[in-house]
C-alpha cells in the first residue's frame, strides 16, 4: 500500500448536497477498492487565476488516502467521466 493525496475541484455551481455526495462518492471507491481514507479537507469556494470551463471560482477537496499502487489510475479515470469535476491531481507521498 501507498500513500497519495489528491486535490481535486468541484464546480461550485452545485448545490451542498451534490458537493458532498461527489466527496463521498470518491471516498467510497477508495475504500471499495481495498484502500484507507486518512483525511479529507475541505477546503471550500476559491477563486480561479484564470477561468477554467467559462467559470471563475471552485470547491476545492484535498483527500490522503493509502492504496494500492495501480488504484490511482481508476482513480484518474472516474475523475475524468464526472462532469462535475473540473481539475484534479494525484500524487505519491513519500512516508
Amino acid at each position: 500500500m501507498n500513500k497519495y493525496e489528491v486535490l481535486y475541484i468541484i464546480d461550485a455551481s452545485i448545490d451542498d448536497a451534490a458537493k458532498e455526495a461527489q466527496m463521498a462518492k470518491y471516498s467510497d471507491l477508495v475504500t471499495a477498492n481495498g484502500g484507507s481514507v486518512e483525511s479529507i479537507d475541505k477546503w471550500g469556494i476559491k477563486k480561479f487565476a484564470y477561468p477554467m470551463d467559462f467559470k471563475n471560482e471552485g470547491y476545492y477537496v484535498l483527500v490522503n488516502f493509502s492504496a494500492a499502487p495501480e488504484f490511482p489510475r481508476e482513480l484518474e479515470r472516474n475523475f475524468e467521466i464526472n462532469e462535475n469535476v473540473m481539475r484534479y491531481l494525484v500524487t505519491r507521498v513519500e512516508e
